[in-house]
């Protein structure tokens, strides 16, 4: 259920990989309960803009903030505890931990301003074949299921918002409903959700609103079915 509010917000950010600049005065916005699609094309600057607002790269100008707090110049760690959850591209599970292990280090308590804690019961409700796995060593399992552990073990730490890297890149079409299906179940219990993606039909499916970036800069934004409707600015900005 969307909520008043934002729970994010950049404002004219400009991020660099030592001196190539790769953001170019990004401002966009996440509000409570939402979930937000951040298109584009390869090089775009989906991902770059997520580690910018994770602190994972520096931020030369601009202001973002999170929960109303201002966290450009905070560190991850920092960031994480605010509420804010991240999932990269490439999952980042211990591969070397069980399937339980891995959400336990997860875990951390629910802030006071946020929602009702997750619990593995909760969990496995929105992942019914982590419950079936619980035991299995990470590096057992198929690319679709690590992405669908690493999500779990976000939600573990009680985010009020959650970051998506490419979600559903490589994944069996099973597994990009299964995700589709969670991020439906996170919206319902007020997480909002900002994901980088380029699969035009998933993001159809879970976002209310999206923005087309192109070379570090946000080209339009606008609700996500008039954006999928519009033939023009699917082919100028996703090529499809």
């Amino acid at each position: 259920m969307q909520q008043a509010g934002s729970i994010l917000r950049l404002d004219g950010i400009d991020a660099a990989y030592g001196r190539a600049q790769v953001l170019f005065g990004v401002s966009l916005r996440l509000e409570r309960g939402e979930t937000v699609a951040l298109m584009g094309r390869n090089g775009a600057g989906k991902s770059t803009t997520l580690k910018a607002i994770m602190g994972l790269l520096p931020v030369a100008a601009g202001s973002i903030r999170f929960a109303g707090r201002e966290i450009s110049s905070l560190p991850t760690y920092r960031i994480a505890r605010l509420g804010l959850g991240y999932v990269p591209e490439d999952r980042r599970i211990f591969t070397d931990l069980s399937v339980f292990e891995n959400l336990e280090v997860g875990a951390k308590a629910a802030p006071s301003e946020g929602h009702g804690r997750w619990t593995l019961e909760r969990l496995f409700s929105i992942f019914p074949n982590l419950a079936e796995m619980r035991g299995r060593q990470a590096s057992q399992m198929s690319g679709g299921e690590q992405q669908m552990l690493s999500i779990a073990r976000t939600l573990m730490g009680n985010p009020q918002a959650i970051l998506l890297d490419e979600p559903t890149e490589g994944l069996a079409p099973v597994i990009v409903d299964e995700m589709a299906q969670a991020i439906a179940r996170m919206k319902r219990e007020g997480i909002a959700v900002l994901l980088s993606e380029q699969n035009l039909s998933f993001a159809a499916t879970v976002a209310d609103r999206a923005y087309l970036m192109a070379k570090g800069i946000v080209r339009h934004d606008g609700p996500m079915a008039e954006i999928a409707g519009n033939a023009a600015l699917r082919e100028a900005h996703l090529g499809v």
